[in-house]
C-alpha cells in the first residue's frame, strides 16, 4: 500500500504540464535517436548532459529516461527498413523484420515492434515499481565492506561484461579510475596528479569527459571510418497487422518479457542475449518455422523487440537501488545523478523519494507518449533518414562543444574535451569499451572511500570482506560476472553463426 501511495505522489510530480513536456521532448528525442543509424543513447544522454547546470534534477532525469527508452522503440526502424541495427539490442529483430519489409510486410513488422515495446515496457514498469523498493530496503543494511564490493561489482561489470574483451575493458576502466584520482584528495586535502594546472585542482568533469567519449569520439569515428556507406531502404507500408498475426504477436510479447526482465535486473551483459534468447524461443515454438530466415516470422520480430524493451526497462533497478550500471547509457545517467550531487544507491529510496517516484511514474507515460508517436508518426520519423550524415555530425560536435562551453566558459575545457573525443575514437577503433572510462571515474573516488573505511573497521585486517557474508557474497558474483558471461556469448555466438545469414 505504501508503494502505491508513493507512485501516486510520482504521478502527481510527473504528471505537471513542465516534467510531461520534458517526458515528451525526451520520448521525441530519443526515437529520432533510434531512428538515425550510429546514434544510440549513451551519444545523445552524453551530448545533452551538459543541461544539468540549469534543469531542475527531476526534470533532467525524466528528460534522459524518455531518451534512453524512446531509442530503444524508434532502433526497431532501422533494422527493419535498413537491415542496419543502431544498437546491438535491435540485432536480432533486424533477422526477421527486414526480409518481412522485403516481402512488403514493413508496416506489421514496424507494427509488432512498437506495440511489443509498449507491452514489455509497461510490465517491465510494474515490475520496477514493486522489485525496487524491495531491494533497497535490504541494500540499506550493508556497512563499507559490502558498500566497496558493490563498486567492484559495477567495475567488473562495465569491464568484463560490457566491453567484448576482459583486458581491453580493465584498461578502459583503469584509465578511469586514473582520471578520478586528479584534484584533491578527499582525506588528506592534498593536490594528487594536477600538473600544476589549476583547472584541474577541482578535479575533471565527469560530464566533459563523457561527452568527449561518447558525443564527440562518435561523429569523430563516423566522419572518418563510416561516412560514406549507402544504405537501401524497403518501402514503408500501412502499419496494421491482421488478426492472425495480432493472435501470433501477443504470446511472444509475453513470452519475451519473461526473459527480458531478470537479464535487465543483473549485470548479465545488456540485451543482446535476451534478444537471441527470445529469437530462440520463439523459433522452437512457432506454428510456422518454415518463415524463420525466408520470408521472415512476426513472432522472431516480436519477441526480440519486446524482450530488449523489458530488459532496459529492468536495468534501472540496479542503478537506482546498487548504483550499478548494466549499460553504456546507464552508466551516462549515473554521471547525470552525481551531477546533481546525487549517489544512487540504497539510501536514494529515502533521500530523493520524490525524484525516484517522479521517474518512475514518467516511464508509465513516457510508455504511452511512445507508442501514440512510433506507430501513427512512423513515416515522419522515417524521412529522418535523408538527413546528410555530415551534417548529423557537424550538428553533434556544435552542439557537444558549446554545451561543455557554457558550463564554465573555459577554454581549457574544450582542450580537454576534443582531446578525449580523439581518445574516443582510438578506443572505438580498438574495440576498448567507453563506458568503464566514466565508472572509474565516478565511482572511483567512492570506492577508495569505502575501501579505507572498511580495512579501519577491520583495524588493518583485510580479511574482513571474507569475514563478512554479504561481502564474500558478493566476492562470489563478481568471480562468476567474470566467468559466465563469457560462457553465454560463446553460447551465442554458436548459434549466431548456425543461423542463416541475412539476405
Amino acid at each position: 500500500m505504501e508503494t502505491l501511495n508513493l507512485l501516486m505522489q510520482g504521478f502527481a510530480t510527473a504528471a505537471t504540464p513542465m516534467n510531461l513536456l520534458w517526458a515528451f521532448l525526451g520520448c521525441m528525442i530519443g526515437t529520432a535517436v533510434g531512428v538515425l543509424p550510429g546514434i544510440g543513447p549513451a551519444v545523445a544522454v552524453a551530448m545533452l548532459l551538459p543541461i544539468t547546470v540549469k534543469v531542475e534534477a527531476t526534470a533532467s532525469m525524466i528528460f534522459f529516461a524518455g531518451i534512453y527508452y524512446g531509442a530503444m522503440y524508434g532502433g526497431s526502424t532501422t533494422s527493419i527498413l535498413l537491415n542496419t541495427p543502431g544498437e546491438a539490442g535491435s540485432m536480432v529483430t533486424a533477422m526477421e523484420g527486414n526480409k518481412m519489409a522485403r516481402n512488403g510486410r514493413a508496416g506489421a513488422a514496424l507494427a509488432t515492434a512498437a506495440i511489443g515495446s509498449f507491452v514489455a515496457g509497461s510490465i517491465a514498469t510494474v515490475l520496477v515499481t514493486f522489485c525496487a523498493p524491495l531491494v533497497a530496503r535490504y541494500a540499506v543494511r550493508l556497512g563499507p565492506p559490502e558498500y566497496f564490493m558493490l563498486m567492484v561489482l559495477a567495475f567488473t561489470t562495465v569491464s568484463a561484461v560490457l566491453g567484448r574483451s576482459t583486458l581491453r575493458g580493465m584498461v578502459a576502466l583503469f584509465v578511469g579510475l586514473a582520471m578520478g584520482l586528479v584534484g584533491i584528495d578527499q582525506i588528506t586535502g592534498q593536490a594528487r596528479y594536477t600538473g600544476g594546472v589549476p583547472e584541474l585542482m577541482d578535479g575533471i568533469e565527469v560530464v566533459l569527459i563523457a561527452v568527449g567519449l561518447f558525443a564527440v569520439g562518435e561523429a569523430l569515428y563516423n566522419v572518418m571510418y563510416e561516412g560514406r556507406t549507402q544504405e537501401t531502404r524497403n518501402r514503408l507500408s500501412g502499419t496494421h497487422m491482421t488478426r492472425q498475426e495480432w493472435r501470433r504477436s501477443w504470446p511472444a510479447w509475453l513470452r519475451a518479457t519473461a526473459i527480458g526482465f531478470p537479464f535487465g535486473t543483473v549485470p548479465a551483459g545488456g540485451s543482446e542475449i535476451p534478444t537471441f534468447l527470445s529469437y530462440a524461443v520463439e523459433k522452437k515454438l512457432s506454428r510456422y518455422p518454415q518463415e524463420f530466415g525466408t520470408t521472415g516470422a512476426i513472432e522472431g520480430v516480436a519477441g526480440p523487440e519486446a524482450a530488449n524493451n523489458a530488459a532496459i526497462t529492468a536495468t534501472l533497478i540496479p542503478l537506482l537501488t546498487l548504483g550499478i550500471p548494466t549499460s553504456n547509457t546507464t552508466a551516462i545517467l549515473l554521471g547525470a545523478f552525481q551531477n546533481y550531487g546525487i549517489q544512487p544507491g540504497p539510501q536514494l529510496f529515502d533521500t530523493n523519494a520524490g525524484l525516484v517516484w517522479a521517474l518512475i511514474a514518467s516511464m508509465y507515460i513516457g510508455n504511452v507518449m511512445l507508442l501514440i508517436l512510433n506507430l501513427p508518426l512512423v513515416g515522419l520519423w522515417v524521412k529522418l533518414l535523408n538527413i546528410p550524415k555530415p551534417y548529423l555530425y557537424a550538428g553533434i560536435l556544435v552542439f557537444s562543444t558549446l554545451g561543455v562551453y557554457g558550463m564554465r566558459q573555459s577554454a581549457f575545457d574544450l582542450v580537454l574535451l576534443y582531446a578525449m573525443g580523439l581518445l574516443g575514437v582510438l578506443m572505438r577503433r580498438f574495440d576498448f569499451p567507453a563506458a568503464p572510462v566514466v565508472v572509474g571515474m565516478i565511482l572511483g573516488p567512492l570506492a577508495e572511500a569505502q575501501l579505507r573505511n572498511a580495512v579501519s573497521i577491520g583495524e588493518g585486517r583485510w580479511s574482513i570482506f571474507l569475514e563478512r557474508p554479504g561481502s564474500l557474497a558478493l566476492i562470489v558474483v563478481v568471480l562468476a560476472l567474470l566467468i559466465l558471461p563469457r560462457l553465454l556469448r560463446r553460447w551465442a555466438a554458436r548459434k549466431l553463426a548456425a543461423a542463416p545469414p541475412p539476405a
